[in-house]
C-alpha cells in the first residue's frame, strides 16, 4: 500500500527551514556592520499551525501564554530577542553555555507547566542552537550562524534541544545533562555536513538511559551492494539478495543503525567513493565486497571501512557451500559488531545465528524473491513464484513466509486489490509467526493487516512497536506506523517515526510522507517546502509537480496548483490518474471525466481501486457515485479510505451523513480538517 500522489524514488532533500520571515524587533540595537561571535537560538512551537487552523481564537491565547513563559527565561540568561513571528523566536546570546542553560530551563519549566495544564493549553517547543560569526544590520543579525541554527531546530524532538558541534565544544565539560551525538547532517545551502548533538531530555526522564548509552548510542552503517564477479551475469540476483540478507541480519545488532536497501542500491549502478557515500547517507562506516558463485560454491570478500579515516576496520573472505551461507552471515554480523566495538545481546544478534533453511535451492529462490519483491508492481508474479516454491521445498522456512506476506501487504490496494491478497497474507503471517515468533517482518505485516483490514488501530500499533523492538532498523514498520498515525491525526508522533525512517533510508520516499503529515496537520507551507527542495534536485519530475499542485490546492493557492496541473503526466503508470485528479480539482473536469471513461473501458495502465475512483468522482462533484464507490470498497474488502479521507478531493462529501458513517465504521477521527489561511488566493 502506497499513498497517491506517487511517492518519488531517488530524490533526497532536507527538513525545510521554519521561520525565515520573522518580523524585526527594536530591542537591543547595536552598530550596523558589527561582526562578532554569538550563540544563536531558534525556537518553534510544536503543533501550533494545526491549532491555528482549527481554532484561531484559542491559538492566539496559547501563543500569548507561550510568549509570557519564554521571554523572562531569555532575559534571565542574557538572551537578546532579535526576531519573532507567530510561534517562533530568534534569540542571540553572548555565551554558548548561557544559550544551552536557557534552553534547558525553558524545556524544564514548560514541562512542569504542561504537567498541570489541560491538553488544550499544553505548550511544547523545539530548540536549535549554533555558535558562529554574525553581522549586525539594522538591529537584525545575518550570516551562516543564523542559517545553521534555523536548520537544526526542526531536527529536535518535541520538548527537545539540538545543538551543533561548535556549541558542543564549548559546553561539553560544563553540563551535568548528557549530550548525545547524532549522525552528521547535510543542511540546505551549507557546503559540509554539520555535526549535531541532542540534549538528553532529563525533564522527561531520559537522563540515566542516555548517559549510560554515551554519545555513540547508535552507530550507523551502510552495506553497499555486493559486486557480482561470477562468470554468469545471471547470478547477479544472488549478490543482490545476499546484500538484502546482510542488511537484515546486521540491522538486528543492538546499537547499530543500518541503512535500508532502497538507499544503497543506487550505488550499484552509480558507484561513489566511501567518503561520498558517508556524506550522502550520514554513516560512520561502510561495508563493501564481492560475491563469486560457481555452482554450489560461493566466495564472499568483505571489508569494513571507517568513513572519517578511510581506513579498513576489518576485512575477511569466506569460501563456503551455498547451504552454509547462513553461517557466513552470522560470522559477518558478529565480526562487524566486534570491529565496531558494539555490545551484542546475550544471544548474539537476534536471528544472526539461526539457520534460515537447510535447503540450498529454497534459499536460492528466497534470494530471487527478495530481489523481485523490491518492484512489486512489475515483478509481483515472479516474487510470488519464488516464495511459493521456496516454502514448498522447505515448509519450515519462516523468513520466506514473512517476506511473502510483506510483499502482499505492500502491493495491496496499490497494484492489486486488497480483497485478493489480504486473506492470503493473513495465512502467511500466521505461518511465519508460528515458525518464528521473533520475526520483525512478520509482526510488521500482521500490524498492516490488522489496521488496514480489521481497523483495529490499538492492536496494530502494538504489533508495529513489537516489530521495531525486534529490529530497530525495520524501515517498513516505521513507515507504515507513521502512515497509520497520520490517519489517526497523531501528526507529531508520525513525524518522529518518519524522521527515523528518513535516517535509516535517506534515499527512500519517506520525506514525501513527512510532507503528507504536514499538509494534513495544516502546515501547508512546510509541506510545500519539502516538495520545493525535492524539485531543486529533480526539476523534471512530473510526479513532484503533481504533488506540489495537490499541496498548493490544499493551501488555497489555486493559481499555483493550476500551473502544476499544466505539467504533463509523464511516463509513470500512475501519472495519468494523478494528473486527471489534480486537473479535476483545479476546475478542469474534462480531463477527469476522460480518465474515468478510460477506467470504465478497462484501459487504465494500472490498477485503480474503488477508493481512488471515488476520489476522482468526488473531485468532479459526482457525490452520490463517490459515496457509493466508497461503500462498495468497504463491503468488498478494498478499504483504503483511511489513507485519503483528509484530502481536498473529498471536499464535496465531507460532512455528508454517509461519509461520516464511513469514518465511524473505520473508527477514524471526524474532527474538522485544517483549512487554508483566509487570505489564500483562490
Amino acid at each position: 500500500m502506497r499513498w497517491r500522489p506517487p511517492m518519488v524514488r531517488g530524490a533526497r532533500w532536507t527538513t525545510p527551514v521554519a521561520g525565515l520571515n520573522f518580523a524585526r524587533s527594536n530591542s537591543g540595537e547595536v552598530a550596523d556592520g558589527a561582526r562578532r561571535l554569538a550563540a544563536i537560538m531558534f525556537t518553534d512551537m510544536v503543533g501550533y499551525t494545526a491549532l491555528m487552523q482549527a481554532d484561531e481564537t484559542a491559538a492566539l491565547k496559547v501563543l500569548e501564554r507561550h510568549n509570557r513563559l519564554l521571554r523572562p527565561v531569555f532575559a534571565r540568561f542574557g538572551g537578546r530577542e532579535i526576531k519573532t513571528v507567530g510561534d517562533a523566536f530568534l534569540v542571540e546570546f553572548e555565551s554558548a553555555l548561557d544559550a544551552v542553560h536557557a534552553a534547558i530551563e525553558l524545556q524544564r519549566s514548560l514541562h512542569e507547566y504542561n504537567a498541570g495544564s489541560t491538553e488544550a493549553w499544553k505548550i511544547r517547543i523545539r530548540i536549535g542552537i549554533h555558535l558562529g560569526d554574525v553581522v549586525r544590520s539594522a538591529g537584525d543579525v545575518l550570516g551562516d550562524a543564523v542559517n545553521i541554527a534555523s536548520r537544526i531546530e526542526p531536527l529536535a524532538e518535541p520538548e527537545g534541544i539540538c545543538l551543533t558541534q561548535q556549541v558542543f565544544d564549548q559546553v561539553q565539560n560544563k553540563l551535568t545533562t548528557p549530550l548525545v551525538k547524532l549522525p552528521p547532517r547535510e543542511l540546505k545551502n551549507i557546503q559540509l555536513p554539520v555535526g549535531v548533538y541532542k540534549v538528553a531530555r532529563t525533564w522527561l526522564g531520559e537522563g540515566s538511559e542516555l548517559s549510560a548509552a554515551g554519545p555513540d548510542a547508535e552507530h550507523h552503517l551502510a552495506v553497499l551492494p555486493l559486486s557480482n564477479i561470477s562468470a554468469e551475469p545471471a547470478d547477479a540476483y544472488f549478490a543482490d539478495g545476499l546484500t538484502e540478507e546482510l542488511i537484515s541480519v546486521l540491522s538486528q545488532v543492538p546499537g547499530l543503525g543500518v541503512i535500508a536497501r532502497t538507499s544503497v542500491m543506487p550505488y550499484k549502478t552509480a558507484p561513489k567513493s566511501v567518503a561520498q557515500v558517508g556524506a550522502e547517507l550520514a554513516v560512520e562506516s561502510v561495508l563493501e565486497g564481492s560475491v563469486r558463485k560457481a555452482g554450489n560454491r560461493i566466495r564472499i570478500t568483505l571489508q569494513l571501512i571507517d568513513v572519517a579515516t578511510q581506513r579498513h576496520i576489518w576485512a575477511s573472505s569466506y569460501n563456503r557451500e551455498v547451504d552454509d551461507v547462513f553461517a557466513v552471515q552470522s560470522d559477518i554480523a558478529e565480526s562487524t559488531a566486534e570491529a565496531l566495538r558494539l555490545r551484542l545481546a546475550a544471544r548474539s544478534t537476534p536471528g544472526g545465528g539461526r539457520r534460515l533453511t537447510s535447503n540450498p535451492e529454497a534459499y536460492d529462490l528466497y534470494l530471487r524473491g527478495l530481489v523481485a519483491a523490491t518492484e512489486p508492481g512489475e515483478r509481483l508474479a515472479e516474487a510470488v513464484r519464488c516464495f511459493t516454491r521456496a516454502t514448498e521445498l522447505d515448509p519450515a522456512f519462516a523468513e520466506a513466509f514473512a517476506a511473502w506476506a510483506g510483499l502482499y501487504v505492500v502491493a495491496a490496494g496499490d497494484s492489486i486489490p486488497m480483497r485478493d491478497v489480504m486473506p492470503k497474507a493473513r495465512e502467511l503471517v500466521a505461518r511465519a509467526l508460528q515458525l518464528d515468533p521473533d520475526s520483525s517482518e512478520a509482526h510488521a505485516s500482521l500490524a498492516n493487516i490488522t489496521f488496514q483490514s480489521d481497523h483495529d488501530w490499538a492492536r496494530a500499533e502494538a504489533e508495529f512497536r513489537t516489530a521495531i523492538a525486534l529490529n530497530p532498523s525495520n524501515v517498513r514498520a516505521h513507515q507504515f506506523l507513521g502512515l497509520m498515525l497520520i490517519a489517526l491525526g497523531r501528526f507529531d508522533e508520525a513525524t518522529e517515526l518518519l524522521q527515523r525512517a528518513v535516517r535509516l533510508d535517506p534515499g527512500g520516499t519517506h520525506r514525501m510522507t513527512l510532507a503528507l503529515a504536514a499538509v494534513y496537520a495544516g502546515k501547508f507551507d512546510e509541506a510545500i517546502a519539502y516538495v520545493d527542495e525535492a524539485l531543486e534536485r529533480d526539476p523534471s519530475s512530473n510526479g513532484l509537480h503533481i504533488i506540489r499542485g495537490m499541496f498548493c490546492l490544499a493551501a488555497g493557492r489555486l493559481s499555483e496548483a493550476r500551473r502544476e496541473a499544466d505539467v504533463p503526466p509523464g511516463n509513470s503508470p500512475d501519472g495519468p490518474y494523478d494528473h486527471a485528479l489534480l486537473n479535476a480539482l483545479v476546475g478542469r473536469p474534462e480531463t477527469g471525466r476522460a480518465y474515468v471513461a478510460t477506467v470504465e473501458r478497462g484501459e487504465a495502465k494500472t490498477y485503480i481501486s474503488d477508493t481512488h475512483l471515488a476520489m476522482l468522482c468526488a473531485a468532479l462533484g459526482e457525490r452520490e457515485r463517490a459515496l457509493g464507490l466508497l461503500e462498495k470498497a468497504l463491503r468488498e474488502g478494498d478499504a483504503v479510505l483511511w489513507l485519503y479521507y483528509r484530502g481536498p478531493w473529498f471536499d464535496s462529501v465531507w460532512g455528508d451523513p454517509r461519509f461520516v458513517a464511513l469514518l465511524h465504521t473505520y473508527d477514524l477521527p471526524t474532527d474538522p480538517r485544517p483549512r487554508p489561511p483566509s487570505s489564500a488566493s483562490r
